[in-house]
């Protein structure tokens, strides 16, 4: 049986994870076994995730399968968007200059703020009274 090529990239975002593959193909998006236009909301988003490819000129090489868990769509788009940063690498290292550069690499740190004791929330206070 043939061996089916591949690339695999895991890209993280606050409480959001996505599992990218890349197979040879013609640009097909799917995410969670949905199209990705359908499952990502807003155009930005739709862009935010295309970033990688369109850097590295490979919209159309490429058809990409993602599954995604945790946080909301926002974190899934940027997770969604490392992962293929991370599977482009694999398919070719010399991406990762023009990859680097862009930013795409970077793992965003940024999470939920813990809430503190003697606090409504993270920041929040209880309502202050002189009398």
């Amino acid at each position: 049986m043939a061996q089916q090529v591949q690339y695999y990239g895991t890209g993280r975002r606050k409480s959001s994870v996505a599992r990218v593959f890349l197979r040879p193909g013609t640009g097909k998006f799917t995410v969670n076994a949905q199209d990705a236009d359908k499952y990502l909301l807003t155009a930005a988003q739709r862009v935010e995730v295309r970033q990688p490819l369109v850097v590295t000129e490979t919209t159309t090489t490429f058809d990409i399968t993602a599954t995604t868990r945790g946080g909301g769509i926002n974190g899934q788009a940027g997770a969604l968007r490392m992962g293929i940063s991370r599977a482009l690498l694999e398919f070719n290292v010399e991406l990762r200059k023009k990859l680097k550069v862009e930013g795409f690499l970077e793992r965003d740190a940024r999470g939920k703020e813990r809430k503190k004791y003697g606090q409504k929330g993270a920041r929040k206070r209880f309502q202050f009274s002189k009398r």
